[in-house]
């Protein structure tokens, strides 16, 4: 939560801080936290550039409300479940003379690109908004914050969902793609024919030097371009479809865990310790 809160600067009208509802994530790597508050006659919230994005919406109606992002600016009048969208490179500010309740939502970029990839959008862009309306996305901060509230009485199994349906609506909505692919990036075709590649190969080791060939780059040149344009290190992203197809045979119920380890390329420990850090709960929690 530190971390989060060191990525902007909130005030209400009096300069004090305002009333923090909820604050935090989930156990695990979901990528997202969270930042509810409710700010007492007048608002003001700033950040320069940080290494999240963030996703600010407005709980209730606001009379005046002005708001930067970059050198874009705008003042208007809006109703409750405006959202302003700020990518981690620009630098914003936001502020407003009337009691207003708001929630933030930060997202490591790394976990969008990871997203658009599987997506087989592998450049998306998330877009600026200094004010748009989407229903679906406000449920969801919504969703977020109450959890973050009450403790995470749904366990970060739900969290993590909410936090992908979350992300693939910004990924629908609210992204672009740029007209030409940059020189030194992943094709979609490549990121593809390697996503198969380690499919077939689960139980198997998996060198970074075998994905190096498929794509037609030295060991060291992959690397860097699959981090890019993934938003993973090739290593990650071989345990992310190992858990998930470990996961897929917890939830089926037929395998032990040791059948498990071995068929998706895991020791049981290497399994059980993945599992924990990345889901925040044991095997025998996320089987249940």
């Amino acid at each position: 939560m530190l971390e989060l809160v060191s990525e902007f600067s909130a005030a209400q009208e009096d300069g004090g801080l305002p009333t923090t509802l909820s604050a935090g994530s989930a156990p695990g790597e979901s990528g997202v936290c969270v930042f509810n508050a409710y700010f007492r006659n007048g608002m003001h919230i700033a950040a320069g550039r940080r290494r999240r994005h963030h996703v600010c919406f407005q709980i209730g109606d606001c009379s005046r409300f002005e708001c930067r992002i970059a050198d874009r600016t705008m003042r208007h009048e809006p109703r409750s479940g405006m959202v302003a969208i700020c990518p981690a490179e620009s630098d914003y500010v936001a502020d407003s003379d009337r009691s207003v309740e708001a929630i933030l939502i930060a997202i490591d970029p790394g976990q969008l690109t990871l997203a658009a990839a599987e997506d087989s959008a592998l450049d998306a862009q998330l877009v600026d908004r200094l004010s748009s309306y989407d229903q679906a996305l406000f449920d969801l901060a919504r969703g977020l914050a109450s959890e973050s509230e009450r403790g995470y009485p749904n366990g970060p199994l739900f969290w993590n969902a909410t936090v992908r349906a979350l992300i693939d609506g910004l990924l629908d909505r609210h992204t672009a793609r740029p007209e030409q692919r940059a020189r030194g990036t992943m094709s979609k075709d490549v990121f593809l024919r390697i996503r198969d590649y380690v499919e077939a190969h689960l139980d198997e080791p998996i060198d970074v030097g075998a994905l190096a060939d498929i794509a037609g780059r030295s060991p060291f040149h992959f690397t860097r371009v699959f981090a890019r344009a993934v938003g993973v290190s090739p290593h990650r992203y071989v345990v992310r479809l190992r858990l998930e197809r470990a996961v897929e045979l917890m939830r089926d119920g037929r395998s032990g865990l040791a059948e498990i380890a071995a068929c998706t390329g895991f020791a049981d420990q290497s399994l059980s310790r993945w599992v924990r850090r990345v889901y925040g709960v044991s095997p025998t929690e996320l089987a249940a």
